[in-house]
């Protein structure tokens, strides 16, 4: 059975027996929060509970190294989306140790690419577009950068207030800990 057509079955299931009841809530977070973290997958669970969130307590955006890469893209209008319209009054950005995007190897994703059918043609092209998929596909070289690179970028919007708390914290997959890396209430007092 295909991966899909498993999860369908199990779906299936799942409604039918009504599990989801366990899980209804709003669509706005119960405690105010937005959290900008990396999709690594220990993270999954670990993450919430590390910070006591439970379903419905926070938006919870995921991306390779809770990273915001353009001021304008779409993590940042999700921030927005969640502060404006979803009542969030502040923002934890959250990377982990052992970062699949530490030292990121471009050279080594265009590689992996190209032998998974992606051809030099299309490569070229991008560049000829104006597209530096080397610069693009960089990560940072300590996950400390990674996050204080992002909070920098939120906490300096134009079209965030200047009184957004926005936290930026650094937690160990193994065991849960939480490192604060900038308190986002000591930059809104300075």
């Amino acid at each position: 059975m295909s991966l899909v057509h498993e999860i369908l079955k199990y779906n299936e299931e799942f409604v039918a027996k009504e599990q989801y009841k366990e899980f209804l809530t709003t669509k706005f977070p119960d405690k105010k929060m937005v959290v900008l973290t990396c999709m690594d997958t220990r993270l999954i669970e670990l993450l919430p509970k590390a910070m006591n969130l439970h379903n419905g307590d926070s938006k919870i955006i995921k991306n390779a190294g809770a990273i915001v890469s353009h001021p304008f893209g779409s993590i940042m209008r999700s921030i927005i989306v969640a502060v404006y319209q979803l009542n969030a009054d502040e923002v934890f950005v959250i990377g982990h140790y052992d970062c699949g995007m530490t030292g990121l190897n471009p050279d080594q994703v265009i590689a992996n690419a190209k032998n998974r059918g992606i051809s030099d043609d299309v490569i070229q092209t991008l560049g000829h577009s104006g597209i530096d998929l080397s610069k693009w596909l960089t990560g940072f070289e300590h996950v400390r950068d990674g996050i204080e690179k992002s909070v920098n970028i939120i906490r300096n919007h134009p079209l965030l207030p200047k009184n957004l708390p926005v936290h930026g914290l650094v937690i160990d997959p193994s065991t849960g800990r939480l490192d604060l890396i900038a308190d986002g209430y000591s930059a809104v007092q300075a």
